[in-house]
């Protein structure tokens, strides 16, 4: 931590600053679903223009993953040739395009191309069975699917149990497969490699507004069936300036300036462990990264030694995911073996983190930025956040709702409870999901809870604005933490594979 005096300024004085008229995060209130809500006025109106400004980042290494490497024009390249493939395929604004397949470069070229013909785009898990798959194809009423071979292979023969399915491409399949509704996806865009011999194709003409559906991402289903959460171009641009928001405010908070953008500077870099059907990884990792002009450096599966290497080999700046993956590189028997010295921040977020690892962080690296924060699935990606000296100095908490954020805890007949009170969260912003289950319906005026939704979680308030735990709903909040933790330590082991 600085040797100055912390906090330099309140949290109330830098979200002043920060927000105010003329600022990058000037803050303005905009009616959405008839309700006046606080939104970044600067963010990106749509994802289109998210592309847009990952287009323009040209020559620039967007994604690594084993021995190969996409820039960001050949993102660019790819994500253009399958919106076009997936018009001819019949794809019309508001048709669900599935997305199954572990984190690969065509993953985000398919997600930007159903995007940007105004599909929404259906990040199914990739660690589902195949009939785990074939209820999300079906319950999502996909028209199209993109899938990697192995997903292929499980939902092969649940195809004819899928009546709104209309096509299939699979990526990474060696031959051609005997099925009319299967084409492989290389007849389209051709080997990674060949990426930048693709034409330079002009954006679709497609019509979008910030309140156009754009997400369907599924929750873990830990009361029943996973429940689709549907998702807008706004909550998904929201997160672009979550990231650069929560540096900026470190900056202030200890009395520094915040530092001009430098277009001549290295570019950075992060590890991406964490799944892009996730929340994590898509919204709160790869918007911000792409916005951004980050290079992402996917793993295969997650392996501690591995990560060090890449760690070295990339000179990534950025790691983390989950507080347990933290916790492997800090105890792998590798560690000190590689040279880690390019990392500039961990953050990680999912689970409650053991106070002792930010010390723990701080002793292996003492010139790293640690960070923390609370998000889920329905307010696409982080809702709460802190880092540095503030998570520091308040290990046990994932920091304040950032200022587009409106929070609340209340009994059962939905009062505010006071500090120290234990109730239900409830949430209100720009990043939450228009719906949650019923997301084949049409848009509904909100209920009499002025814009509030659910968090499905009980919390306890033990300073305005911080919450100090999360938990499932279901479970006493000591039993709760456990149940979470075991969640994300299933998480973790699920990305090794």
């Amino acid at each position: 931590m600085s040797s100055k005096k912390f906090p330099a300024l309140s949290l109330t004085e830098a979200h002043a600053l920060l927000t105010r008229p003329g600022s990058p995060f000037e803050i303005e209130e905009r009616e959405i679903r008839g309700v006046r809500t606080r939104v970044w006025k600067n963010a990106p109106p749509t994802m289109r223009e998210i592309f847009q400004l990952a287009r323009a980042h040209g020559d620039k290494t967007f994604v690594v993953y084993r021995d190969e490497r996409v820039s960001y024009d050949e993102f660019a390249r790819a994500a253009l040739a399958i919106a076009e493939a997936l018009q001819r395929a019949g794809v019309n604004k508001g048709d669900r395009v599935a997305i199954a397949m572990r984190n690969l470069p065509e993953w985000p070229a398919a997600f930007f191309g159903c995007l940007l013909v105004g599909g929404i785009a259906v990040l199914l898990n990739a660690w589902w069975t195949g009939p785990e798959l074939q209820y999300g194809l079906n319950d999502s009423g996909a028209k199209v699917a993109i899938v990697d071979s192995e997903r292929l292979e499980r939902i092969f023969e649940h195809l004819r149990n899928c009546p709104a399915l209309e096509h299939v491409f699979v990526c990474r399949e060696a031959q051609d497969v005997a099925h009319p509704q299967v084409s492989r996806l290389e007849a389209i865009v051709g080997q990674v490699s060949d990426w930048h011999l693709l034409p330079d194709r002009p954006l679709p003409d497609v019509p979008l507004a910030p309140e156009d559906d754009a997400t369907i991402l599924y929750t873990s289903g830990t009361t029943g069936k996973p429940k689709g959460a549907l998702g807008t171009h706004r909550n998904s641009t929201t997160a672009a300036l979550v990231r650069p928001f929560g540096q900026a405010r470190s900056f202030l908070r200890r009395g520094e300036p915040v530092p001009a953008p430098d277009p001549r500077a290295p570019q950075k870099s992060s590890l991406l462990v964490v799944p892009l059907f996730h929340t994590t990884g898509c919204h709160a990792a790869m918007v911000p990264s792409l916005a951004a002009g980050v290079k992402l450096v996917f793993m295969h599966k997650w392996d501690p030694e591995e990560a060090m290497q890449l760690i070295e080999r990339e000179r990534i700046n950025n790691a983390g995911g989950v507080p347990t993956i933290a916790w492997q590189l800090l105890e792998h028997p590798a560690f000190g073996k590689c040279d880690l010295s390019s990392l500039e921040s961990i953050s990680y977020g999912g689970a409650p983190a053991a106070a002792e690892l930010v010390a723990r962080l701080k002793e292996k690296f003492p010139k790293v930025v640690p960070g923390t924060g609370w998000g889920m699935t329905e307010v696409s990606g982080g809702f709460t956040g802190h880092q540095a000296e503030d998570y520091e100095l308040r290990p046990a908490s994932c920091g304040p709702a950032y200022p587009i954020g409106e929070m609340k805890i209340v009994d059962p007949n939905g009062n505010a409870l006071a500090a120290g009170g234990v109730g239900e969260l409830m949430v209100k912003g720009p990043s939450v999901v228009r719906a949650i289950g019923e997301i084949r319906k049409p848009p509904r005026r909100p209920s009499s809870t002025a814009g509030y939704a659910p968090a499905t979680s009980l919390a306890s308030t033990k300073r305005v604005s911080v919450i100090s735990s999360i938990a499932p709903r279901t479970c006493s909040s000591a039993a709760a933490k456990t149940s979470t933790a075991s969640k994300w330590k299933t998480l973790c082991t699920n990305i090794r594979r």
